[in-house]
């Protein structure tokens, strides 16, 4: 057994776990954290995406114990007030959900860009959400969700 010390969503937490565990599993088994969707298991979907160290990481790659001392996001951390993030609100807007499987992982890789980069081309985010794969919606209308997203911040 191992001991880590990590902050999800703004709460810190010291837990012993087996060294193989993934971050995906000691979200979802350990934190009860299911936004955090497991797909592939192999890092090609991108479900698992998480912001660790701000950055968009695929969970389901890193061992929870590399995760020692970080500061992780989940899409259950990005809410503010118990009200959907401005992403969030702009995926329902334009119809760029569907099953909601891709959902968490494609929210957070655009948070991590728009964090990392305000003013994205359209270039730019596709290439930052090209690690989450959709099945649902066609990647237009996620592209023009977070293209509004960073339009209203321009307005401000």
């Amino acid at each position: 057994m191992a001991e880590i010390r990590l902050t999800v969503n703004w709460q810190k937490y010291t837990l012993k776990i087996e060294p193989e565990v993934l971050l995906v599993d000691l979200l979802r088994d350990n934190l009860g954290l299911t936004g955090t969707k497991k797909g592939c298991e192999i890092g090609e979907c991108g479900a698992c995406t998480v912001i660790m160290d701000g950055k968009a990481v695929n969970s389901c790659l890193v061992l929870a114990i590399q995760a020692d001392g970080s500061k992780i996001r989940t899409i259950e951390g990005i809410s503010e007030n118990g009200e959907l993030h401005p992403l969030q609100k702009a995926f329902l807007e334009h119809d760029a959900v569907h099953c909601g499987f891709c959902t968490p992982g494609m929210v957070l890789s655009a948070i991590s860009l728009l964090e990392q980069n305000p003013e994205p081309t359209e270039y730019e985010i596709r290439e930052a959400i090209a690690g989450n794969l959709c099945r649902c919606t066609g990647y237009q209308q996620i592209v023009d969700a977070i293209q509004s997203v960073v339009k209203n911040n321009h307005r401000k």
